[in-house]
């Protein structure tokens, strides 16, 4: 499978995933401008852009940017392992295994867009398809009988006027979907959250009617009222979320100084209970064929 065929996959299985394109690179490296991989969200890396030590530095950073979702240059250069330094949306990092000639390469975070499920095949849940997705929602329109939310949903709209409006409703409160809402009159809609067979906290999370108050008749301006309350909601959860971390866990590779992704897909071996990371294969191997040597100092 092909570098191309791979990102396809992972969009269409919504998996986030960090593009890496070389876009410069200097002699002896064996990358070459426009090699391109993938670094996923384990740390494992489809594709080429430089050689196994490339790749430690490549899947640290690659983590990091999927992390803040922010776009980064990594300059990769040979020498001695020192500390990062850094500027506006760049990184410069010292390879001591690099065999020769600096590397640059651009990692783009392509992270999944939030998807909203749309029940219903009325004109209001047309036109919350129709002006969803320019927000960038990845907007799902599906009749009542056909409505499966996922946890990680950001939204379930339900305006199928009677059709199959409780079991969609009733799912996406028990996965815990942020937004939950429902088009339809005060009277009808208090009939049908009377109905729904959930606790009353949960009942009571139900945006009924659905939008807000902005005078809106026509379907186009209901699903406007909708959607905007649906990014208050979305907003408003974001300034109160605690903090997200940063960067990948993080360990230094006793044999050459580097730091690395303390990932699974990273070379790794445990001596006596502790586990160890590395750049490479090779440090893995000049390690544990004396792991004293490089034990830290008492």
């Amino acid at each position: 499978m092909t570098v191309t065929d791979t990102a396809a996959e992972l969009a269409r299985s919504r998996e986030p995933y960090v593009q890496a394109t070389v876009v410069r690179a200097q002699k002896p490296t064996s990358a070459h401008a426009g090699d391109t991989a993938l670094v996923r969200a384990d740390g494992r890396i489809d594709g080429f852009v430089g050689g196994t030590c490339a790749e430690a530095s490549v899947r640290e950073y690659g983590l990091m940017t999927l992390s803040t979702n922010e776009p980064l240059l990594l300059r990769i250069v040979p020498g001695e392992a020192t500390p990062q330094t850094s500027e506006e949306g760049a990184v410069t990092v010292a390879n001591p295994c690099l065999s020769g000639g600096s590397v640059e390469i651009f990692l783009e975070p392509r992270v999944p867009a939030p998807r909203m499920l749309v029940v219903g095949d009325s004109p209001i849940a047309e036109a919350l398809a129709r002006l969803g997705r320019p927000l960038g929602y990845d907007v799902e329109l599906v009749s009542g009988q056909d409505a499966a939310p996922h946890a990680d949903d950001a939204a379930v709209v339900v305006a199928s006027h009677g059709r199959g409006e409780e079991p969609a409703l009733s799912a996406a409160l028990r996965l815990g979907v942020p937004y939950v809402g429902l088009i339809a009159s005060r009277i009808r809609g208090a009939a049908v959250l009377s109905a729904l067979d959930v606790p009353d906290d949960q009942r009571a999370r139900v945006h009924s009617p659905a939008g807000l108050d902005i005078g809106g008749r026509t379907a186009a301006e209901i699903a406007l009222s909708v959607l905007a309350e649906i990014v208050q909601e979305r907003r408003s959860a974001e300034r109160h979320a605690a903090p997200s971390p940063t960067a990948p866990e993080r360990a230094v590779d006793p044999v050459c100084g580097m730091t690395v992704a303390a990932v699974d897909s990273s070379p790794q071996a445990t001596v006596d209970g502790v586990t160890t990371w590395f750049c490479c294969d090779g440090c893995r191997t000049a390690f544990l064929a004396d792991p004293a040597r490089y034990a830290p100092a008492p």
